[in-house]
């Protein structure tokens, strides 16, 4: 386990969240029996395979094996290294994680560590260039103009970097190395090296643990800002040239098609996220914040990709994408169904919100207020809807031509959605629209009927006293309290055995930990392999026949090690070197031997 974060803390980390919420959170569950299913977030697959126990703390895969505790999923369905998950979980329920004095970052972090540190320095210097360099009232009347109150300005932490070519180098006490990889500075084709950010409204952009990993700098005006006025058009003509906005690079801290401007401010401000609201512009999302708006985030300057939108339904289960009402913007909002389609599972939401002409959300929200936007929002149009409506303005409906070919449009997007009830009514509406029989449009669009349930594996076979002990345990940790004696246990030479006597090392000393809880012990060992493998499986026993059935089965693993014990003192009687003692216990071993025979 990670040296670095106390095994005791992780423990009782464990203890407090529930794995069900963890996951229900980012993917769909439901009730199964006694546990949770769901189509695997992690494969493709037609029924769902996917469990979650509660009484465990354990999920399972049983299509593509994926397992293990609420830890393990965020790092897997997350992408997060294991501090990172342990801080998100911690942060959950009101934890601070207790680092231990002296001891290192995590490996990930390590090698990072400098790039985050120069990142930080720049918004610092940046914001003072704000409020004190000679030409930065140019940037707060900018602001100012713009509707931007100076609280606004500072949650966001929006900057000012003034003309010039190498003010970073000369401002900050830091490695021009780091600079370079930060992507603040440019190289020069002949040597040397240049500031990227000249002249611009400065964004800085956190990840999800609020760290600065890249900026956004935006130019002090262009032809489309509507709300400046005079403060505006003055700040214009002095801006930078080139485009309006100018992204920090790709780096090792920063991937701008997985990055989102703003969420770590959306999830500060709102502590249960219903929805988010994708729109293209900083300023916009600054803007609306402005007027209390706070679940905006934007795209760093590209589409938005799958990447954006597997971390956006990781935090909410509703997203709504706000385009230009012109043909540009219906073909960005195409472009996001597009890429949307495979991670429309269920319970997860899209919506298409189109803006009036020659409006954007900073014009928008101006002009209606935080209840006129709103209400847009609450209007936005449904995946289904958009889906339909896009197709059907292509074809003529009128025309069995016109209804084939809407067919023929829509069957390889049908496809592209996961298998469920989603997948199911979308071709279910298209046999409508198109008039066509269902039956024969699930031939075609691959929507399967509705049958099998989840995937269970077969108990294996003639599994060993030691394997059925710890299933047990891993099933039931409370059944290490009617343990007494192990000296049989410790003397025995069994497979399996060393495990057995660690897990009830640890159990005796913590028995309230859950199956999830032991296997992070074991993380990354080939011991915590195994353990997942054999917490999978069905125990076949009532729970009020568990406690009966681990001590049977331990009285099991008794008598081996008598009969081990006898079997070593026949081989040495052989050789002629027993000793008086040895020889009386030879004497009673095979008299109760013989005895249990007869």
């Amino acid at each position: 386990m990670a040296g670095y974060i106390p095994p005791h803390f992780i423990d009782e980390l464990l203890t407090r969240v529930d794995i069900v919420d963890v996951i229900d959170g980012r993917v769909a569950l439901r009730k199964a029996g006694r546990e949770y299913a769901a189509c695997c977030p992690f494969h493709n697959e037609k029924t769902p395979s996917f469990t979650v126990s509660r009484e465990k703390q354990f999920y399972h895969c049983f299509g593509c094996g994926v397992h293990g505790s609420a830890i393990g999923f965020l790092m897997e369905y997350e992408h997060m290294d294991f501090a990172e998950a342990v801080e998100e979980l911690a942060g959950a329920v009101g934890l601070e994680v207790p680092y231990e004095a002296g001891s290192a970052a995590p490996s990930t972090d390590r090698g990072n560590q400098d790039l985050y540190e120069v990142l930080g320095k720049a918004t610092d210097y940046y914001r003072q260039q704000l409020r004190q360099h000679p030409q930065a009232q140019q940037a707060q009347d900018y602001l100012k103009g713009r509707g931007l109150s100076g609280e606004i300005a500072a949650e966001f932490e929006l900057g000012f970097a003034p003309p010039g070519w190498d003010n970073l180098t000369a401002a900050l006490d830091v490695k021009t190395e780091c600079l370079l990889a930060t992507g603040m500075l440019i190289r020069k084709d002949g040597g040397g090296h240049y500031d990227r950010f000249r002249e611009r409204i400065m964004f800085p952009i956190r990840d999800r643990r609020g760290r600065v990993i890249g900026f956004g700098g935006r130019v002090m005006g262009g032809e489309d800002d509507a709300q400046g006025g005079a403060n505006v058009t003055g700040a214009r003509k002095a801006g930078a040239t080139g485009p309006k906005y100018l992204n920090s690079p790709e780096t090792p801290v920063f991937h701008k098609g997985s990055e989102l401007y703003g969420l770590y401010q959306a999830r500060k401000a709102v502590r249960k996220l219903e929805r988010l609201l994708v729109v293209e512009g900083y300023m916009d999302v600054v803007s609306l914040a402005q007027f209390g708006v706070r679940n905006v985030v934007a795209t760093l300057g590209t589409a938005t990709t799958t990447e954006h939108l597997q971390r956006l339904f990781r935090v909410v289960p509703q997203v709504v994408f706000c385009f230009d009402g012109d043909r540009a913007g219906r073909e960005a909002a195409w472009r996001a169904l597009e890429n949307a389609l495979s991670v429309l599972s269920e319970g997860r939401q899209i919506r298409f919100m189109f803006l009036p002409d020659g409006e954007d959300p900073d014009s928008l929200v101006h002009k209606e207020g935080q209840a006129g936007f709103e209400q847009r929002l609450e209007n936005a149009s449904p995946f289904s809807r958009y889906f339909f409506e896009a197709l059907s303005g292509r074809v003529d409906l009128g025309s069995i031509d016109g209804r084939a070919q809407l067919v023929e449009l829509a069957r390889p997007l049908l496809k592209k959605l996961p298998q469920g009830v989603l997948r199911h009514m979308m071709a279910t509406q298209l046999a409508e629209v198109a008039r066509l029989d269902a039956a024969a449009l699930a031939d075609l669009t691959g929507v399967p009927r509705p049958g099998a349930g989840l995937k269970r594996p077969a108990p294996a076979a003639g599994t060993s006293p030691v394997r059925r002990a710890i299933r047990l345990l891993l099933q039931r940790p409370q059944l290490v309290e009617g343990l007494t004696e192990l000296d049989t246990l410790r003397g025995l030479e069994l497979p399996g055995v060393p495990l057995l006597q660690a897990m009830i090392d640890l159990l005796r000393t913590s028995p309230h930990l859950s199956c999830g809880a032991i296997l992070e012990h074991w993380r990354g060992q080939d011991e915590g392999r195994h353990l997942a493998r054999l917490a999978q499986l069905p125990v076949d026993v009532p729970d009020d026949g568990l406690a009966v059935e681990f001590s049977d089965v331990m009285a099991h693993i008794a008598s081996l090690y008598d009969e081990q014990a006898l079997d070593r003192l026949l081989a040495k009687s052989r050789l002629g070197d027993l000793s008086d003692e040895e020889k009386y216990q030879l004497k009673q071993s095979l008299a109760t031997r013989g005895g249990s025979s007869a």
